[in-house]
């Protein structure tokens, strides 16, 4: 059996950046998304959205690692405007919080 046959594996991730944001699949359904700006130096996280059927799926958490790890990927530091991302980080600091300046650590208490 596939990962595509298995509902509890079958989340998809991809880069829209068309629409400036990482989509999560379930499916082929739209499950969640993460939006997000590029600055120069950075990627600003601006709104985390779980698509209601899919909540406490884990669907947040997944797009959370993936976006985050795209980040350090591509060498940007991170502005969570997104409280959900930014609690993300907060919950996993020792994962991510390198990839927050200081002073922007502040500012959303991660």
């Amino acid at each position: 059996m596939s990962n595509n046959d298995d509902n509890n594996n079958a989340l998809v991730i991809q880069e829209n950046a068309a629409q400036h944001r990482f989509e999560a699949t379930k499916n082929g359904q739209l499950a969640g998304f993460v939006e997000y700006n590029v600055l120069s130096d950075a990627l600003m996280f601006t709104h985390t959205e779980v698509i209601e059927a899919f909540e406490g799926q884990g669907v947040g958490s997944a797009l959370a690692k993936h976006v985050l790890a795209q980040a350090r990927q591509q060498g940007k530091l991170v502005i969570p405007v997104c409280q959900f991302i930014a609690g993300y980080i907060r919950k996993h600091r020792e994962q991510y919080a390198d990839l927050v300046r200081p002073d922007v650590q502040r500012a959303f208490k991660i």
